[in-house]
């Protein structure tokens, strides 16, 4: 049997299994009491007449919200079904088990409560209202599964209104966590990013963000070729009137990027690259050996799509490349959304952050890329993985810190006590589920 077709089979089995067990758990979240009831007599202090006291008081003043309520470790999870997944606009009812499974990836990684809401709306004016008037009841609004160009819209103007953190987690967690394993593969190959060369295969979300961060970290605009569906952009392309209308973001990497005015597609924007950082269609196949063997010597390719990489990673490395990362944990070098977004809110929430800046990104990235530096880079590591979670506690330390030194926090604590505070939460969240399962009440997987 090939490698590829058994890869096919062990897809369809993990499917099937997963199918069956979302129908015997009914889902992967609930409700739980976090405070003692040990009579009906405790009602009088959790509910009426008691409650009126604290209620009082955040009427008094807001912020008390997050002394008196669970708001300081609650985030909504919001998404309208446009773009799931790999699965594509399947609308909000489908999108609902995908939301449910990154509450689960925000409590266990990060200790952070996190609801998933699906709306049936199909505007960004829309998303934008619901996000400001959910606002009062979370300490932050996780965008998710939004289909561009409308989440750089949505994502831009709650950036503006939003008085509560607010994170598109394909644009923002993956463009994170690609340049923190940027970083090290550059540290690997003994390369520069600001005097590299870089090709970006897919101008969606994840890249439109990553780009964004890339320039911030000192790559210069003219270095940096994107292409897109229809071919490399350029100031020439025919289609760059309607762009400018229908995708200001990416008409503005045409304009601003590619300094050689190269034309063509992904063959012609490889051609002499230093690095590749592809979140395009699914492959195999979208990225072809030959192609990779004309980028620079010790190249670096990231090969990022799901399920199937753009080209598979054993075809890269034999094409010459000297770093392959992929987004599947069954190949080395994952990079995964789920290394930065918990962290990132469980830092943002702990300081009760206005917002989330690119550089509390980046304040992010560094963290993770160091972690995996203390622990040893070589060509099949360059980023930690989930198990390792007390990175987590770094990396929201890190983001905490930064977002206190941009005036953005609620309130200021010390790097060493964003570090415990985390530590506590995280440790906590992990072994209440330990817990549970012990005693049955999280029930063993049947048979």
């Amino acid at each position: 049997m090939s490698s590829v077709s058994q890869e096919e089979a062990e897809t369809k089995k993990t499917s099937e299994l997963s199918l069956r067990l979302h129908e015997y758990y009914k889902g992967k979240i609930e409700v739980e009491l976090k405070c003692p009831v040990s009579s009906f007599q405790d009602f009088s202090v959790w509910y009426t007449p008691g409650v009126a006291k604290p209620s009082l008081a955040i009427a008094d003043d807001a912020d008390l919200s997050y002394e008196y309520t669970n708001r300081g470790n609650l985030i909504a999870i919001l998404s309208d079904g446009s773009r799931v997944l790999g699965l594509g606009k399947v609308g909000p009812y489908a999108a609902l088990p995908v939301m449910e499974g990154k509450s689960l990836l925000y409590k266990y990684l990060g200790g952070v409560d996190a609801y998933p809401i699906v709306v049936g709306t199909e505007t960004a004016e829309e998303l934008v209202r619901t996000a400001l008037y959910l606002s009062p009841s979370f300490g932050g609004i996780n965008l998710e599964d939004i289909e561009a160009p409308k989440c750089f819209s949505v994502l831009e103007q709650l950036r503006k209104d939003s008085t509560i953190p607010v994170w598109h987690d394909d644009q923002q967690g993956t463009a994170t966590v690609t340049i923190a394993a940027l970083k090290n593969a550059l540290n690997l190959t003994s390369r520069k990013l600001k005097e590299s060369k870089v090709a970006l295969v897919g101008a969606g979300a994840a890249s439109v963000a990553t780009a964004r961060l890339l320039f911030l970290s000192g790559l210069p605009k003219e270095s940096l070729i994107v292409c897109d569906s229809h071919g490399i952009l350029h100031p020439e392309r025919e289609d760059l009137d309607k762009l400018q209308l229908r995708n200001p973001w990416k008409y503005s990497l045409a304009i601003e990027t590619n300094g050689e005015r190269k034309k063509g597609g992904i063959k012609e924007a490889l051609e002499g690259a230093d690095i590749c950082i592809s979140a395009a269609a699914p492959g195999p196949g979208v990225i072809k050996p030959d192609w990779v063997s004309k980028m620079s010597k010790m190249s670096i390719v990231f090969a990022l799509a799901n399920p199937v990489p753009e080209i598979w990673p054993r075809e890269a490395k034999n094409a010459g490349a000297a770093t392959v990362a992929t987004g599947r944990s069954d190949f080395p070098n994952q990079v995964n959304n789920s290394l930065v977004f918990p962290a990132v809110f469980r830092g943002a929430l702990d300081v009760r952050a206005r917002s989330i800046t690119d550089e509390m990104c980046l304040a992010a990235a560094d963290s993770l890329a160091s972690y995996a530096e203390v622990r040893g880079l070589t060509d099949t590591h360059i980023l930690p993985t989930m198990d390792e979670w007390e990175l987590y506690t770094y990396e929201a330390a890190a983001v905490g810190t930064k977002a206190i030194a941009q005036n953005l926090a609620r309130r200021t604590k010390s790097e060493s006590e964003l570090r415990d505070m985390a530590y506590r939460k995280i440790s906590s969240a992990r072994n209440k589920v330990k817990v549970l399962m012990k005693e049955g009440l999280i029930p063993n997987v049947p048979g």
